[in-house]
């Protein structure tokens, strides 16, 4: 029967012990092969720091948020039938379309699937949407760094990188990227409004492609894409080998905390902000996870909110949720931002 005090007890009906241990020892010595291996293969200090971790008896997941993840804020607007045309933008490699684009039409979309030719072959494309949503993914296999080559797609070639100058500038849209899409968001930052102080996003410190689902607390941001959840701890996915935030030389994360455009940290169980791996899975400075620009209306994030969105596609649930996952909150946010 399940055992609140960390023990591992087999005993016969009488109560004779036969064997007994602890969680920690028995996963340490179950681990301790693949620890050797991973401090050869990558970096040894994060290895050591997740090994260590085994010995924790605080909980690695947690949930509070300052909203109910079921109250639909969206719903005043469905009444009428519109939905806002959302680009879900995707270029050669990119995986994540399907599930952003349920994400979006969740929360009362009308989900587009976009890719990158379409772009290409119509530069005025952009121009029929209100939102955009850059996809997760590994576009031209990461060969130019993460999103680097979809983003140097756009910048070289002068009908696109005026349309989506155009897109970012226009002050009735939102635009979304996501891992992928969110490094290639940061490459394209001189198209975006305000957004000369955001890192660049270069390989994890664990120098090995991190798949986990970890903590991030919601920070207080001006977003629309974050209006009320401010405060939030939630559990996420990451997918990524370059995720951790690197600043141009003479900024750092206190002049983005400075601006406002902070929007997501990795912490701990407690909120507090982390730099401890695997609970920061790649290393940014102050746990930096999500920034911000254009008053708000462009986020770009590491970590997948649109992989769930519904509470069953959580690998831990917390008990008070039922359909709904508190991420959907973000993409209802979006729907009432457009009216």
């Amino acid at each position: 029967s399940p055992r609140a005090d960390g023990r591992v007890l087999i005993a016969t009906a009488s109560g004779r012990e036969l064997f007994a241990s602890t969680r920690a020892d028995m996963e340490r010595a179950w681990a301790t092969t693949s620890h050797a291996m991973q401090r050869l293969r990558d970096d040894a200090a994060c290895a050591d720091a997740e090994f260590a971790a085994i010995a924790d008896e605080t909980p690695a997941l947690a949930y509070r948020a300052p909203y109910d993840p079921d109250e639909n804020i969206a719903v005043r607007f469905h009444a009428g039938g519109a939905r806002p045309r959302v680009a879900i933008l995707r270029e050669q490699g990119v995986n994540g379309q399907v599930e952003m684009a349920a994400a979006f039409d969740r929360a009362g979309f009308d989900a587009v699937d976009v890719h990158m030719s379409d772009v290409f072959a119509n530069p005025g494309l952009l121009q029929g949407f209100q939102a955009l949503a850059a996809c997760g993914g590994f576009s031209y296999g990461d060969v130019l760094g993460g999103g680097g080559g979809w983003a140097k797609s756009i910048l070289f070639a002068p009908a696109l990188r005026a349309a989506f100058a155009a897109f970012f500038a226009r002050p009735d849209t939102l635009a979304l990227g996501v891992c992928n899409g969110c490094q290639m968001f940061a490459e394209l930052k001189t198209l975006v409004p305000g957004a000369a102080l955001w890192p660049r996003w270069v390989e994890n410190r664990s120098e090995r492609f991190e798949a986990r689902t970890v903590l991030v607390t919601v920070r207080r941001n001006p977003s629309p894409w974050l209006d009320g959840m401010a405060g939030a701890l939630l559990p996420v996915p990451v997918a990524h080998g370059e995720g951790r935030a690197e600043f141009a030389p003479g900024v750092g994360f206190d002049d983005l905390a400075g601006a406002g455009q902070v929007a997501l940290q990795y912490a701990d169980a407690d909120g507090t902000p982390t730099a401890r791996y695997p609970f920061n899975p790649n290393g940014a400075e102050q746990g930096l996870a999500a920034v911000t620009a254009a008053n708000g209306r462009v986020l770009a994030a590491m970590p997948h909110p649109e992989r769930v969105f519904r509470a069953v596609q959580n690998s831990w649930v917390a008990p008070e949720w039922s359909e709904d996952g508190p991420w959907l909150r973000l993409f209802r946010n979006a729907r009432v931002a457009l009216g």
